[in-house]
């Protein structure tokens, strides 16, 4: 079983493509990388962002997929109105199910992308999105409405909704994600007070992605990967979710 990553490198490990990479392992799952973007960075800080050519993010997607059969993939990282175009032309070509983690800022602050993404990821890739994992602040910026309570996630997921299949992650709020797959679903979850939350958007879309590449249903695989973040976060190192293995029997 194999699924693909597309997103930015982060040095730390921490978060991007390596961290996908070790979710889908902890899974069972052989991950192969398209790199959109490499970054400077640590848990604290973005220092500086180099994005690849969109025609060698083709490129590489070609690559990959001329040898191995892949079915669900996920981005992170895409950076710029050009590089979505082109993983959504990918997308459509090899009629890939596809994870959109709708990645804008880092956990430390640093912006990951050029400014009106959220527009380029509407009108672009999220209409072939199988579904989207949004924290509050970009599903805010996807849907144009002000998250401070459940009842406003469930209304942006609501709106989300008529474009794609979408969860609002909990992070933010009480730890309570929203899901809307044709109906509102309210996923109660348990907010965990660390700083070893470096990359757990990415965690958690890499998990949705390998839970479904199991043969998961969509609800399933959200609340699987709901649990995987909350033991990710518990049992990390670093301040990054690099820590897999005290756990990973649970989903292997």
């Amino acid at each position: 079983m194999t699924a693909m990553t597309i997103a930015g490198f982060d040095p730390t490990g921490g978060a991007g493509i390596l961290n996908d990479i070790k979710t889908f392992s902890a899974f069972g799952i052989y991950g192969t990388a398209v790199i959109t973007a490499l970054t400077a960075q640590n848990v604290n800080k973005v220092t500086g962002i180099m994005p690849i050519d969109p025609d060698f993010i083709e490129k590489q997607i070609d690559a990959v997929l001329e040898q191995e059969k892949i079915e669900f993939v996920k981005t992170g990282m895409l950076y710029s109105e050009e590089i979505i175009k082109t993983v959504s032309k990918k997308v459509k070509e090899y009629n890939l199910k596809v994870v959109v983690d709708p990645v804008m800022i880092a956990g430390s602050g640093g912006f990951l992308s050029k400014k009106d993404i959220a527009k380029s990821l509407k009108k672009y890739l999220l209409p072939f999105t199988t579904i989207t994992t949004p924290n509050i602040h970009e599903a805010q910026e996807i849907s144009g409405i002000k998250i401070e309570k459940i009842e406003d996630s469930i209304k942006a997921a609501q709106k989300i909704g008529k474009i794609c299949n979408v969860v609002i992650t909990g992070g933010h709020l009480e730890g309570t994600d929203v899901l809307y797959d044709g109906s509102i679903k309210v996923i109660e979850g348990e907010l965990i007070k660390s700083d070893n939350v470096h990359g757990s958007g990415c965690s958690y879309s890499a998990a949705i992605v390998a839970s479904l590449v199991k043969g998961s249903d969509l609800e399933t695989a959200v609340k699987e990967a709901g649990e995987f973040v909350n033991k990710s976060i518990k049992y990390g190192m670093k301040g990054t979710l690099n820590q897999f293995w005290k756990f990973s029997d649970l989903f292997i």
